[in-house]
This record gives structure tokens, sequence and C-alpha cells, in this order.
């Protein structure tokens, strides 16, 4: 993929169907993780809108900020807490319709309202997730999960 991105409407699901190709011939083609990351979270933001798309790396037993597009972010979570602190302990992804009713949602921003986590695995353990936030309502649900899965597996 040149540094241009096809970006097509239609349904959710067209709209990952025509995506997921381009990000993984972007990422087949790079091997710096960082570089890789910060054009995902790129295309994702610019393909669909959504107000916080980003990275969250374990480093040193907790996640630590990588690559986002968005508003400033919580710079640091501990394992467990949270949406995405969860989705690393329980390494599954988490669709979460309405963040206020997720015990221990930590409120990077006020303005997000719906989330989807997607942990990164590798050889069984978790080293990341993809952390995706709406500010509209029940924003998540099945196709995104299967399609962010898909693309997470290409990291």
């Amino acid at each position: 993929m040149a540094e241009q991105l096809q970006v097509i409407t239609g349904t959710k699901e067209e709209q990952y169907r025509a995506l997921l190709p381009q990000i993984k011939s972007l990422v087949e083609s790079e091997k710096d993780l960082i570089a890789n990351l910060a054009n995902v979270t790129a295309a994702l933001r610019e393909a669909f809108g959504f107000f916080w798309v980003g990275f969250y790396l374990v480093k040193d037993g907790e996640l630590v900020l990588g690559p986002f597009q968005g508003p400033i972010a919580c710079t640091r979570i501990r394992k467990g807490r949270g949406v995405c602190g969860t989705a690393w302990v329980e390494a599954r992804t988490l669709v979460v319709p309405d963040v206020d009713a997720f015990p221990g949602h930590i409120a990077c921003s006020s303005l997000s309202r719906s989330e989807v986590v997607v942990p990164l695995i590798r050889e069984k353990e978790v080293w990341g997730v993809l952390d995706i936030d709406s500010d509209l309502l029940n924003s998540f649900d099945e196709v995104d999960q299967r399609f962010l899965e898909e693309l997470c597996g290409y990291l």
C-alpha cells in the first residue's frame, strides 16, 4: 500500500473488508513495530472516525501508552484496571457498550462512552492491547470484534 488509504463507504463490514487488506500490506512491508502501530491507529481513525484509537504496550508489569490518534490519554494502566487492564488479564477482547457501566472504568476522557479492547497475543502471552473509544454509546459489536481481532493478528 502506498502512503494513501482507500476509504470506502458502506456497511461496517464492507469498510473493514476494504481496510484490512490495506493494513496487512502496510505492516507486512515494514519491520518496525512502532511505525506499524502508528499507521494502524491512523488508518482506523481515518476509516471510521473513531474518537480515540491507540495501543498500550506491556512494559515492566503495566500497560504503557504507545502510538495513538485522538485526545491525550492515560499514560500507564495497571494490570486488571479498567477495560484495557481487564482485557490484558483475561487475554480476551472486551466490547463495552457503556463505559460508565463497566466496573472500575478508567475515564481518560469524560467524552468516551463505549469501547472495544483487543489483546495483542504472541505465543500465548499478551504483549499489548488495541484500545478504541467512541463518544457514542453502543458503537462496537461482534463485527468490530471479529475484524479487529483479525487485524491484531497481523501485528
